[in-house]
């Protein structure tokens, strides 16, 4: 039987849980309906998405429709939760994008939309809510073809919109010129073909579903997830447009694990799609990076719950047990297909200190903490031993309550937090260069390191070089430098990450393996890697030093789509929060107002835009690039390291810990 991996998508309260709901229903799995406002939904398991009802970690749910079996995946449609998107969208072979008839275009579905397309994922649409108050349909596809894209093929219209009678009647062979218009735009033999009057429906019927599977056009349903009109219209859209998986069974096993949670006894349970072969129980698997780890238990998805088998098959999606180092994002054997982009969105850009409220629950929180950062990888950990504190990196200010709720509700931890900031960055200004040698003084160390820092293009990251013979000295020392540099360069001159720059190896030195007569290695005499470990970070801090820093702090890039009238009201306020307006234009009675933001910033307008625009303001923004700070005080981040921009502290904290070399600090 053919399997469809399909995400369902959404701005949030578009109602994507409820045709969820909706469509497990229609294939049997469920006998009653749940209902998002009483938290009784399938798919929305956490106590904090049945309290909020928005959906905030991706569910899976499998049935049978007209012979194809469908894992269906509910997604987060809250901007703060895109990091549960973003790793769903690599398994998907489709996905239905939700959009209200009532709210119309929102922001979020225009980035949805933006990635959906990009990624080249068949997507169809489903106008939900047709039944209610305000719905709409010529509006809603005017704001779909102008807002996300042409190319969108109504296949029925509405009727008796806003009443409880509201349904929905497909169209027909009278669909013709309709359908003719989109797919002609990306099929010449098409147009050619209707010229010459020689193009049937049925011709048509076919471009449409070839075109669809290309992610070239998508058809646009009508229905109402809460009373069933059109669902039925979407289901068979479901098995005929979209394309089910593929891949050979009987070929070495592949795939990408996209979710990683807990077990009740703490154990990890891997989600992964398989896209190649067959994945059995006792496989031995090995990641990319080199990781194993061997399968105890397979579980397959299977009519609203999930079954114990011995197998997973190319195509299906499995939880795995006994993969104890298994991380989201982890990809095993050749996947058959393009692997995309590490990050199809933008990466976290506010940090908070998490605080407990019994100081004796720090250990209890960092370890809680890192099994949630095993969930989201996007969410990094910052931990300062000297202060005792602990940070989280965000996307929003509402992951701040799903952090406190989770951590309260599954691990008996109460926290509370800091004012969030910016996650800045540091780059180079100049160039800079610095070199300590073996035995000399002041360097304590049995090494010789020279670095140079070098400005490099935005967006490039930090890249090692050498300009010594890699044979001049043993691998694992160069190693251990590489791998010192980049740990430094994670704090610069300011504590942020320094990003851009190339760093490269001038010099190299090392004190051969040393013995006395009769005994054994003598490490006082011998260079080790610690030596290299902890020369690096002087030898980098000086060079930086000498090359200087500057801060840049995160930009988003927004759109305001408010009324026209509100437009002086809006400008102080963007002027106050620092924001650089960019192009303004008008449609009709509507401003569409564009530019950039900080990020420390954007919570603020968030919520003033309600009060300035009659609360008919829609803001849609994410991260654009890294500006330098402007004005003011630069900021810093404390250090979390032994600080080796104070060689003298520095030096008192690292020599006791270099194996024979802890007598004491030269002057």
């Amino acid at each position: 039987m053919p399997t469809l991996n399909l995400g369902i998508l959404a701005h949030v309260d578009a109602g994507k849980t409820s045709l969820t709901e909706r469509l497990l229903h229609a294939a049997g799995v469920i006998d009653e309906i749940g209902s998002v406002d009483d938290g009784s939904t399938q798919t929305d398991t956490l106590t904090l998405e049945r309290q909020r009802g928005i959906t905030i970690k991706s569910a899976v749910v499998s049935f049978t429709l007209d012979d194809v079996t469908v894992n269906l995946i509910d997604t987060p449609g809250h901007p703060d939760f895109i990091a549960e998107v973003e790793r769903v969208l690599g398994v998907l072979d489709g996905a239905v994008l939700v959009v209200s008839a009532v709210e119309g275009v929102q922001a979020q579905t225009r980035i949805l939309m933006r990635t959906l397309r990009r990624l080249r994922i068949p997507t169809l649409v489903f106008v939900n809510k047709i039944d209610r108050g305000g719905a709409h349909d010529g509006r809603t596809l005017t704001a779909l073809a102008e807002r996300l894209t042409p190319s969108v093929v109504p296949m029925g219209r509405p009727y008796g919109l806003g009443t409880r009678d509201a349904h929905v009647v497909p169209y027909d062979t009278a669909f013709t010129t309709r359908l003719l218009d989109v797919l002609a735009e990306h099929d010449e033999k098409l147009l050619a073909a209707y010229v010459e009057d020689a193009v049937s429906y049925e011709r048509l019927r076919r471009a449409l579903v070839e075109q669809t599977r290309r992610a070239l056009v998508h058809p646009v349903f009508f229905g109402s997830a809460i009373t069933g009109a059109g669902v039925r219209e979407l289901i068979g859209g479901l098995t005929e447009l979209l394309p089910a998986a593929e891949g050979d069974t009987e070929g070495p096993a592949s795939g990408t694990v996209f979710k990683v949670e807990r077990g009740p006894a703490g154990e990890k349970i891997a989600y992964a799609r398989v896209f190649s072969g067959t994945l059995r129980t006792r496989d031995r698997l090995v990641f990319r990076d080199g990781r194993e780890g061997k399968v105890t238990a397979i579980s397959v998805f299977d009519r609203g719950g999930a079954d114990r088998v011995a197998s997973v098959t190319a195509g299906r999606i499995g939880k795995l047990w006994g993969l104890t180092d298994v991380r989201i994002g982890d990809t095993f054997g050749e996947a058959p297909r393009a692997e995309p982009p590490a990050h199809h969105f933008s990466p976290p850009t506010l940090e908070t200190v998490v605080v407990p409220a019994r100081p004796r629950d720090r250990g209890a929180l960092h370890l809680a903490l890192t099994q949630l950062a095993e969930q989201d990888p996007l969410i990094a950990l910052r931990q300062d031993e000297l202060r005792q504190e602990i940070s989280v990196s965000l996307y929003g200010e509402v992951q701040k309550e799903v952090i406190q709720a989770t951590l309260a509700g599954e691990y008996g931890l109460a926290v509370t937090f800091r004012e969030t900031t910016p996650l800045c960055v540091e780059r180079p200004v100049g160039t800079g260069a610095a070199v300590e040698f073996n035995k000399k003084d002041p360097n304590p160390f049995l090494a010789t390191v020279g670095l140079r820092i070098d400005p490099a293009p935005v967006g490039s990251g930090v890249t090692f070089r050498l300009e010594v013979e890699l044979g001049s000295m043993p691998y694992a020392f160069f190693k251990a430098v590489e791998d010192t540099v980049n740990e430094t360069l994670a704090q610069g001159l300011h504590g942020w990450q320094v990003t851009d720059c190339t760093v490269t190896m001038t010099h190299s030195g090392y004190s051969p393996r040393q013995s006395h007569a009769h005994q054994g290695f003598d490490k006082s005499m011998s260079s080790t890697g610690a030596d290299f470990r902890g020369l690096t970070p002087l030898v980098v801090v000086t060079a930086l030093r000498r090359a200087g820093t500057r801060v840049y702090e995160p930009m988003h890039r927004f759109r305001i789509e408010a009324p026209a009238d509100t437009l002086g009201a809006l400008l102080p306020v963007l002027t106050r929060l620092r924001a650089v307006p960019g192009t303004t234009s008008l449609r009709g009675r509507t401003c569409v107002l564009e530019g950039r933001v900080p990020a420390a910033q954007v919570h603020e307008l968030e919520q003033t835009l309600p009060g300035l625009t009659r609360g008919e303001g829609e803001l849609e923004s994410a991260f654009d690039h890294y500006a330098p700070v402007a004005g003011g005080a630069v900021p810093s981040r404390p250090r979390t390291d032994h600080n080796p921009l104070d060689r003298e502290e520095y030096l008192l904290r690292v020599m006791r810990r270099v194996p024979g070399r802890g007598a004491g600090v030269p002057s």
